[in-house]
Parts: C-alpha cells; structure tokens; sequence
C-alpha cells in the first residue's frame, strides 16, 4: 500500500537523522542478556523517542497512543530493529502493562498510569514467577489481603507477602504488577487478583540474580507487608487470572517481526565470522547455516500469517494456539544459532576476554540457553496446544 510505504520511509528517515551524534553511539545496546548496557543513556533516548511521539504507537489516540493500525505497528518494529537502535527500556509497561489497562483498566486506572509509561517516566516489571510457579502460574502462593482504611479519604490498602523470582529488571522499575492470591482457601486459577505495586517502599526487597552472560536482568523479589492503594486492582478482586492471561496474550504482538530483524543480524554475524575464519568451507557447517536461514524465512512467514488473522478478526494474540506455536519455532531456532555461533569459532568461543569479558556470539550462546525456558517452557507451550488447541485429555496432576 502506498500510505504504508511513505509511511515505513517516515520511520526510516527519522530514525536515520535521530541516531546521529551521542545517540548513534548506543548503537546495538541492551536486549536479552545484555540490559546492563548504557541502561541510563538508553532511558534518555526512550524518552526522546517519546517526545516525538514514537512510544505507544499501537494504543489508540485517546489513550495517548499513536493510533497505528497493525501494518503501521509492524514496519515500526521492523525499522526500529533494522536501524540498530538500542532496546528498550520499559517493553514490559509499554507493549504489556499498557495494552492490559486500556483493555481491563478503570478510567482512573488508565489516568493515573498510561501518560507514564508512554513518556517512560515510570518502569515497570513483571511479578509472575514463583519458585513453585514458574511455567505453572495457577500455582502462585505470594497472597495479598485488604486492609481496611484506618482514615477517612482512602479506601484502604492491599497489603502483600510472599516472593517472586525471575523478576526481569526489577532492580532498575519504579512498579511491579503482582499476581497474588487473595482469596483465602482458593486453589489453581480461582481466587487470583492482578495487583499494581509499588516497588520503591518499604517492605520490598530486590536481589539480583547474576547470570552467566555476566549481567543481573534477573531479580528474585521478596515482599514482606508491602501495600498498594485498594484501587490498583485491575479487573474484579479474585479475577485476576483472565487480566494476566490478557496481558500475556499481548506479549506476542506485533514486536515479534521486530525480534526476527534482531535474529536476522545475529544470524548474518555469524556468517561473517565463519567467512572470515574459514569455517564456511566446511560442508556441515555451511548446511547447519543454509538450515538456520530457511527456518527463520518460514519462522516470518508464520509471524505474517498469524498477524494477518488478527487483523481479519479469525484469531487472537494469545488464541489459536499460535502464539505457542510462535515460542516454540523462535526459541528452539535461537538457541540452535547459539550453538551453531560457538561451532563457528572453534577454539576461541572457549575462553573469555579479561575480566570476563564475552564476545557477542559466547553471550548469544550462553543466554539463548534460557529461550525455551522463559516466557512459558516449551513443555507449557506443548501442553497449550494439546489441550487447548487439539482438545486432547489434561496432563495428569501430583
């Protein structure tokens, strides 16, 4: 379409004039294993970008969004990705928090926090995982109960306990959403309430978790008596299992395309590298390269095709099953890129720089080992579209 055309040049051109001078060097920054770069300077640009009106493209215009239709959303995320510009810094609150509370959210919810996040004022993490609730989210213990106002003026406060782990830049947000049990005696998916919470009170506390690739994205959180306004409940008390699957739903969107422009480039840097060092002259080599650029073309196409429902209205972001469908497809081929990337350098993706210092495919291989786990384990993702999708019997439960 011509209109989408002029419009991907819009992006282009801009992003082309912006990333200039002290923006150009944050080139490449951040992502997946590597948030501890430059995470002040990318916040500055993030809210550059706001400014200019280039965060929240997807929500509609009354909620301080752009208001792009989905195509539009796509060639964002693909240009934005195309350009090497840094990742950013608030994906949780924009691309999931965001969406949630303009779906579920009160008017007052929406208010108070949507001009925020999109002028990336305020950081937000996510407070899913359990150490007993990874993957199985029904089986979230940390509860919350409400405490009745002791003033006049307030509705009173939820008060929360319990532990998060896995909190992903927890360290670094101003709020966490919760998913608590706040129905006493409730069991599985009943009784859950998707809460707002401040992380910077007392009774929060954020440890990091050092990882392998040498950053702490990571974080276990442990709330001991932490509060929350009454009001920052989003959806009815004791429904918040319909809000979190709602946001997950949204987890999958349109920056998916995005995320394969970022695979492309890694996948075209270890090409380079087996040009330069000669292991492209080895046939397998060369096979297990030619397999990995064949796969993430369909893994696109797959991408297409599902986006394209979404727009006819035939499917959902979390519906069909092609969300799980997606997981499964990108993170089993990230982590075999990683593995391909250290077969590339040989004897040299065995030692590190000094001071531990990993080169860009030793840090793809090491983290690309948690893909088929975070977001939803490949075996979740399996027994989604088993049960859900082909309407085969529940795995039997302990």
């Amino acid at each position: 379409m011509p209109e989408d055309r002029a419009f991907r040049e819009e992006v282009r051109t801009w992003l082309a004039d912006n990333l200039t001078g002290e923006w150009a060097a944050l080139k490449g920054l951040g992502g997946p294993g590597r948030e501890h770069e430059a995470h002040a300077e990318r916040l500055a640009w993030n809210r550059h970008l706001a400014a200019h009106g280039w965060t929240a493209v997807g929500w509609p215009e009354q909620y301080g969004g752009r208001g792009l239709n989905l195509w539009q959303q796509v060639i964002f995320h693909e240009e934005y990705a195309r350009s090497g510009a840094p990742a950013g810094v608030n994906h949780l609150g924009e691309q999931l928090l965001g969406p949630t509370l303009i779906a579920f959210g009160t008017d007052e919810q929406q208010a108070r926090f949507l001009p925020p996040i999109r002028d990336v004022e305020e950081l937000w993490a996510q407070g899913y995982s359990e150490p007993d609730a990874g993957s199985d989210l029904a089986n979230v213990q940390t509860r919350a109960r409400l405490e009745a106002a002791t003033g006049s003026g307030t509705e009173g406060e939820w008060v929360i306990d319990g532990q998060k782990v896995w909190t992903s830049l927890a360290h670094l947000s101003d709020w966490c959403f919760v998913v608590a049990r706040t129905d006493a005696g409730s069991q599985r998916h009943h009784g859950l309430s998707f809460l707002l919470v401040p992380l910077r009170q007392d009774g929060v506390e954020i440890r990091p978790i050092e990882q392998l690739t040498s950053g702490s994205e990571f974080n276990e959180v442990f709330f001991t008596g932490a509060r929350t306004d009454a009001a920052n409940v989003v959806g009815e008390p004791g429904a918040g299992w319909g809000v979190a699957m709602g946001l997950l739903g949204f987890e999958r969107g349109v920056s998916t395309l995005g995320q394969t422009v970022g695979f492309a480039r890694e996948l075209d840097s270890v090409v380079a590298r087996a040009r330069s060092n000669g292991a492209i002259d080895d046939p397998l080599v060369r096979d297990r390269l030619a397999g990995l650029k064949a796969e993430l073309i369909a893994i696109r196409a797959f991408a297409l095709r599902t986006l394209s429902l979404v727009q006819a209205g035939e499917d959902s972001a979390a519906g069909g099953g092609a969300g799980s469908i997606f997981k499964l497809a990108w993170a089993g081929w990230h982590k075999r890129l990683g593995e391909v990337a250290m077969e590339v350098a040989g004897a040299e993706g065995l030692v590190a720089g000094p001071g531990y210092d990993l080169d860009a495919h030793q840090r793809l291989f090491l983290f690309s080992r948690a893909d088929t786990l975070y977001g939803g384990s490949d075996e979740i993702q399996k027994n989604i579209l088993a049960e859900r999708v082909l309407g085969l019997p529940r795995e039997a439960r302990a």
